[in-house]
């Protein structure tokens, strides 16, 4: 079985997508960004969402 990757902070996400960290809370608020997860009062991605949003925009 393959181990999941660990999930990513908004930080990482904003450094692999090359954009800043307000725009990943502009796309969060609109919902056009790759879904994002509270967990707790911290905001985390999967990567393998963020992956197939890139795949999906055209």
């Amino acid at each position: 079985m393959k181990t999941l990757d660990r999930l990513w902070t908004v930080d990482e996400v904003a450094d692999y997508l090359g954009v800043p960290v307000g725009t990943l809370y502009q796309w969060r608020c609109k919902r056009t960004g790759p879904p994002g997860r509270r967990i707790g009062k911290h905001l985390r991605y999967l990567p393998e969402d963020v992956r197939e949003w890139v795949r999906e925009q055209t």
